[in-house]
Protein backbone atom coordinates (compact mmCIF):
# COMPACT_ATOMS: atom_id res chain seq x y z
CA UNK A 1 0.00 0.00 0.00
CA UNK A 2 1.09 3.55 -0.74
CA UNK A 3 0.04 6.39 1.58
CA UNK A 4 -0.48 9.34 -0.76
CA UNK A 5 -1.34 13.03 -0.69
CA UNK A 6 -1.26 15.99 -3.09
CA UNK A 7 0.67 19.06 -1.98
CA UNK A 8 1.87 22.52 -2.86
CA UNK A 9 5.50 23.10 -1.96
CA UNK A 10 6.53 26.24 -0.08
CA UNK A 11 9.68 28.21 -0.91
CA UNK A 12 12.73 27.29 1.17
CA UNK A 13 12.89 30.82 2.62
CA UNK A 14 9.32 30.51 3.93
CA UNK A 15 9.99 27.11 5.49
CA UNK A 16 13.13 28.52 7.12
CA UNK A 17 11.18 31.48 8.51
CA UNK A 18 8.61 29.07 9.97
CA UNK A 19 11.37 27.25 11.84
CA UNK A 20 11.69 30.35 14.06
CA UNK A 21 8.13 29.72 15.23
CA UNK A 22 9.05 26.17 16.08
CA UNK A 23 12.00 27.32 18.17
CA UNK A 24 9.67 29.52 20.23
CA UNK A 25 7.05 26.78 20.56
CA UNK A 26 9.69 24.40 21.94
CA UNK A 27 9.86 26.66 25.01
CA UNK A 28 6.24 25.83 25.85
CA UNK A 29 5.39 23.18 28.42
CA UNK A 30 3.03 21.62 25.88
CA UNK A 31 4.15 18.34 24.35
CA UNK A 32 4.58 18.95 20.62
CA UNK A 33 5.60 17.10 17.51
CA UNK A 34 7.26 19.59 15.18
CA UNK A 35 7.12 19.18 11.41
CA UNK A 36 10.66 19.22 10.05
CA UNK A 37 11.07 22.55 8.18
CA UNK A 38 12.23 20.75 5.03
CA UNK A 39 8.85 19.07 4.62
CA UNK A 40 6.41 21.84 5.60
CA UNK A 41 3.87 22.10 2.78
CA UNK A 42 0.21 22.80 1.97
CA UNK A 43 -1.83 19.62 1.67
CA UNK A 44 -4.42 20.00 -1.08
CA UNK A 45 -5.77 16.45 -0.78
CA UNK A 46 -4.93 13.60 1.58
CA UNK A 47 -5.65 10.45 -0.41
CA UNK A 48 -4.58 7.89 2.17
CA UNK A 49 -3.63 4.27 1.62
CA UNK A 50 -4.08 2.91 -1.88
CA UNK A 51 -2.80 -0.27 -3.52
CA UNK A 52 0.57 0.35 -5.15
CA UNK A 53 -0.98 -0.63 -8.48
CA UNK A 54 -3.27 2.46 -8.26
CA UNK A 55 -0.50 4.98 -7.64
CA UNK A 56 0.49 5.36 -11.29
CA UNK A 57 -3.15 5.87 -12.34
CA UNK A 58 -3.61 8.56 -9.68
CA UNK A 59 -0.45 10.29 -10.95
CA UNK A 60 -1.72 10.06 -14.52
CA UNK A 61 -5.09 11.60 -13.61
CA UNK A 62 -3.38 14.40 -11.66
CA UNK A 63 -1.54 15.25 -14.87
CA UNK A 64 -4.86 16.74 -16.00
CA UNK A 65 -4.78 19.50 -13.34
CA UNK A 66 -5.03 22.85 -15.07
CA UNK A 67 -4.21 26.22 -13.52
CA UNK A 68 -2.11 29.30 -14.03
CA UNK A 69 0.75 30.05 -11.65
CA UNK A 70 -0.43 32.20 -8.74
CA UNK A 71 1.11 34.04 -5.79
CA UNK A 72 0.71 32.98 -2.20
CA UNK A 73 1.62 34.75 1.01
CA UNK A 74 2.32 32.99 4.31
CA UNK A 75 1.22 35.27 7.11
CA UNK A 76 0.48 34.50 10.73
CA UNK A 77 0.20 31.46 12.95
CA UNK A 78 -3.06 29.94 14.12
CA UNK A 79 -4.55 26.62 15.01
CA UNK A 80 -7.56 24.41 14.54
CA UNK A 81 -8.98 25.57 17.89
CA UNK A 82 -8.19 29.03 19.29
CA UNK A 83 -8.50 27.93 22.94
CA UNK A 84 -6.80 24.54 22.82
CA UNK A 85 -5.24 23.76 19.43
CA UNK A 86 -4.30 20.24 18.40
CA UNK A 87 -2.62 21.50 15.23
CA UNK A 88 -0.61 24.72 14.84
CA UNK A 89 -0.34 26.06 11.33
CA UNK A 90 0.75 28.97 9.21
CA UNK A 91 -2.08 30.79 7.46
CA UNK A 92 -1.96 30.98 3.68
CA UNK A 93 -3.29 33.93 1.69
CA UNK A 94 -3.68 33.00 -1.97
CA UNK A 95 -6.96 34.50 -3.06
CA UNK A 96 -8.84 31.20 -3.06
CA UNK A 97 -6.66 29.58 -5.73
CA UNK A 98 -5.67 26.61 -3.53
CA UNK A 99 -9.38 25.98 -2.92
CA UNK A 100 -9.97 25.86 -6.67
CA UNK A 101 -7.08 23.40 -7.05
CA UNK A 102 -8.48 21.30 -4.20
CA UNK A 103 -11.92 21.16 -5.86
CA UNK A 104 -10.39 20.23 -9.21
CA UNK A 105 -8.35 17.46 -7.63
CA UNK A 106 -11.41 16.14 -5.78
CA UNK A 107 -13.30 16.01 -9.10
CA UNK A 108 -10.43 14.26 -10.89
CA UNK A 109 -9.90 11.63 -8.19
CA UNK A 110 -13.54 10.82 -7.34
CA UNK A 111 -14.01 8.53 -10.40
CA UNK A 112 -11.04 6.50 -9.12
CA UNK A 113 -12.88 5.85 -5.86
CA UNK A 114 -10.98 8.41 -3.78
CA UNK A 115 -13.38 9.65 -1.12
CA UNK A 116 -14.20 13.36 -1.15
CA UNK A 117 -13.34 15.41 1.93
CA UNK A 118 -16.31 16.14 4.21
CA UNK A 119 -14.82 19.27 5.78
CA UNK A 120 -14.40 22.63 4.10
CA UNK A 121 -10.94 23.12 2.62
CA UNK A 122 -8.75 25.69 4.37
CA UNK A 123 -5.20 26.08 3.03
CA UNK A 124 -2.56 25.99 5.75
CA UNK A 125 0.92 24.68 6.43
CA UNK A 126 1.19 22.59 9.59
CA UNK A 127 4.21 23.50 11.74
CA UNK A 128 3.40 21.42 14.86
CA UNK A 129 0.95 18.91 16.28
CA UNK A 130 -0.01 19.25 19.93
CA UNK A 131 0.28 15.92 21.76
CA UNK A 132 -0.46 17.38 25.18
CA UNK A 133 -1.79 20.92 25.56
CA UNK A 134 -0.50 23.44 28.10
CA UNK A 135 -1.97 26.99 28.34
CA UNK A 136 1.45 28.62 27.95
CA UNK A 137 1.44 27.43 24.35
CA UNK A 138 -1.02 30.20 23.48
CA UNK A 139 1.40 32.80 24.88
CA UNK A 140 4.25 31.33 22.81
CA UNK A 141 2.09 31.62 19.68
CA UNK A 142 1.06 35.27 20.25
CA UNK A 143 4.13 37.03 18.76
CA UNK A 144 3.63 35.10 15.52
CA UNK A 145 -0.13 35.57 15.01
CA UNK A 146 0.36 38.28 12.38
CA UNK A 147 4.01 37.78 11.39
CA UNK A 148 4.89 37.78 7.70
CA UNK A 149 6.80 34.62 6.76
CA UNK A 150 7.21 35.39 3.07
CA UNK A 151 5.68 34.69 -0.27
CA UNK A 152 6.12 32.64 -3.38
CA UNK A 153 4.50 31.56 -6.61
CA UNK A 154 2.65 28.26 -6.93
CA UNK A 155 3.71 26.71 -10.21
CA UNK A 156 2.39 23.20 -9.73
CA UNK A 157 1.32 20.42 -7.42
CA UNK A 158 3.09 17.27 -6.30
CA UNK A 159 1.75 13.76 -5.63
CA UNK A 160 3.70 12.52 -2.63
CA UNK A 161 4.16 9.14 -1.00
CA UNK A 162 4.41 9.27 2.79
CA UNK A 163 6.18 6.57 4.75
CA UNK A 164 5.69 6.79 8.50
CA UNK A 165 8.78 6.08 10.58
CA UNK A 166 9.58 6.46 14.30
CA UNK A 167 11.61 9.57 13.39
CA UNK A 168 8.69 11.14 11.51
CA UNK A 169 7.29 10.86 8.01
CA UNK A 170 9.50 10.46 4.97
CA UNK A 171 8.09 11.97 1.78
CA UNK A 172 8.89 10.91 -1.75
CA UNK A 173 7.74 12.80 -4.84
CA UNK A 174 5.79 10.44 -7.09
CA UNK A 175 4.60 12.91 -9.75
CA UNK A 176 5.07 16.65 -10.29
CA UNK A 177 2.47 18.55 -12.27
CA UNK A 178 3.64 21.95 -13.54
CA UNK A 179 1.29 24.71 -14.67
Amino acid sequence: MDRLFVAVELPAEVREALSSVQEALKESRARLTLVHPDIIHITLKFIGDVPETHTAKIGEVLGQVKADPFPLHVRGIGGNNPRQPRVIWARIDEGGKCGLLHAQIEDLLAPLGVKREDRAFRPHATVARVREFHPDLLERMKPFRERDFGEGVVQGVVLKRSTLTPRGPVYEDVKEVHF
